[in-house]
């Protein structure tokens, strides 16, 4: 067995040490349980920097061609489920490396690493990886926000209250709802797409920290590892990670609009409400009363919302303090990363699954709403008589205390009584008591008539397909 000695030369940064490791501290101090993810990204960025090292002279053509071949080696291997993670393996770095030297020998293997430091190939693998997360990240996004306004098209004739402050407020159409949300989620995506210039900056030939020696073409780099540009400062390269914090705070409001959104289902899914009914797909009942169906999908995604929140501010606090350049605190950048994309990829394609199978109930929503709503419509009336809407608005409140007054509806006060409110009210009065022209006549942009709302999916629609 090696001796620990032996273990601590065989580091990649082992050379200074004479001492020995505690076990406790490699533990400690390995990532290799999550860098593992890296794997696929790290291979591409070693067989893009073996590349340059050829062109820059470090290696000949045959050493090139044989570095390509033991890292598609040890790629497959990954693939296979075969890799075998050593106990000497700090990341994925040291054990990739690892690997292929016992595959080519380490006299061309050890070459790879020739003006390379783990700083700047965790922050290239690291900005990779997420690249490669937002691609798939904005598709589900996308085919969501498509299931949204294809439900709004489909049942634009569906009227509900609408709510203020949880009171019911104005009557508007349940596809303005839907798509009230579906403009929270486009802006969502449109924040991603704008992330990525900021994502796609190449660190690799940024060194430790100041720069490689070696004349590396970084632009040759960029292009074979599809970075957008490429770092102009070497220092903040390897110590910058506010990308993956961007990332995880766009994933907060991601979260956060996901977790308003599923709030309002599990209310309208109540009961007490029953607008909408969620799939059995998407509930789960209870152990111990056979008659309960949990909206727990939704109550989830409400959850979820916390969680990404904390992997934010968590990271915020262990990036606020540490000097220039590279310090191991940064090495806790990784798990917020990965379970963020997962979590986040998840709560997406949940949403979409609810959104596309739920039914909803028309008639439940209708029943909902109450002619005090139409409060406004009856001042508007009156502001189409001439009366200015400050003395408009007074009097419909005075037409609401009167019919709560006697328990009845605004549309049961007499034509004598509104007239003692005002001498401009006439017997087309009671044209106002219609929800279907209450919304319709809201025919402005962003409103809730059949226009508006055919509007709306149009410029949806036209706003995904500008959409990088």
């Amino acid at each position: 067995m090696d001796s620990n000695a032996d273990f601590t030369k065989r580091k990649l940064w082992g050379g200074r040490f004479t001492g020995t490791t505690d076990p406790l501290m490699h533990k400690f101090n390995a990532s290799i349980g999550y860098t593992k993810k890296l794997y696929k990204v790290d291979l591409r960025q070693s067989v893009a920097y073996s590349k340059a090292l050829k062109l820059a002279g470090i290696l000949n053509a045959d050493e090139a061609e044989e570095l390509k071949r033991g890292l598609h080696l040890v790629e497959k291997e990954w693939e296979d489920g075969v890799f075998n993670i050593s106990s000497d393996d700090e990341d994925i770095f040291t054990a990739n490396e690892r690997r292929l030297s016992e595959i080519i020998g380490s006299g061309i293997g050890g070459k790879l690493h020739t003006g390379r430091s783990r700083n700047d190939q965790t922050a290239t693998d690291a900005r990779m990886w997420l690249l490669d997360q937002i691609g798939d990240t904005k598709a589900y996004l996308i085919d969501l926000i498509n299931v949204m306004t294809s439900r709004a098209e489909k049942e634009v004739d569906a009227l509900m209250p609408g709510y203020t402050h949880l009171q019911k407020a104005q009557p508007v159409r349940w596809s303005h709802w839907l798509l009230s949300h579906a403009h929270a989620l486009l802006s969502d995506v449109q924040r991603l797409s704008q992330l990525i210039p900021r994502i796609s900056v190449l660190p690799l030939g940024s060194g430790a920290m100041a720069g490689n020696p070696y004349g590396l073409d970084r632009e040759l780099l960029a292009k074979e590892l599809g970075f957008r540009s490429v770092g102009q400062n070497s220092m903040y390269m390897v110590w910058d990670r506010d990308f993956v914090v961007e990332f995880l705070q766009w994933s907060s409001l991601l979260t956060n609009h996901f977790s308003r959104f599923a709030e309002d289902l599990i209310i309208y899914s109540s009961g007490e409400f029953g607008f909408v009914t969620i799939s059995d797909a998407y509930s789960t009942g209870s152990s111990i009363m056979p008659q309960k169906k949990n909206p727990d999908s939704l109550e989830l995604l409400r959850g979820k919302s916390g969680r990404i929140f904390g992997q934010m501010a968590g990271l915020m606090m262990t990036m606020k303090g540490i000097p220039t350049t590279y310090n191991k605190d940064m090495q806790e950048d990784k798990e917020p990363m990965f379970d963020c994309a997962t979590t986040v990829q998840d709560c997406i394609r949940i949403a979409e699954g609810v959104i596309a199978t739920l039914d909803i109930n028309p008639e439940k929503m209708r029943a909902a709403l109450s002619e005090d709503m139409l409060a406004t419509d009856l001042a508007d009336y009156l502001v189409r008589k001439g009366v200015p809407f400050r003395e408009t608005h007074h009097i419909s409140g005075r037409a609401v205390a009167m019919a709560e007054k006697e328990n009845i509806r605004l549309s049961e006060i007499t034509f004598a009584q509104y007239l003692t409110l005002s001498d401009q009210f006439t017997e087309d009065v009671y044209s106002v008591f219609d929800y279907e022209n209450s919304v319709e006549k809201r025919n402005v942009t962003g409103g809730p008539s059949r226009k508006g709302i055919a509007t709306q999916v149009q410029y949806i629609r036209a706003a995904l397909g500008d959409i990088e």
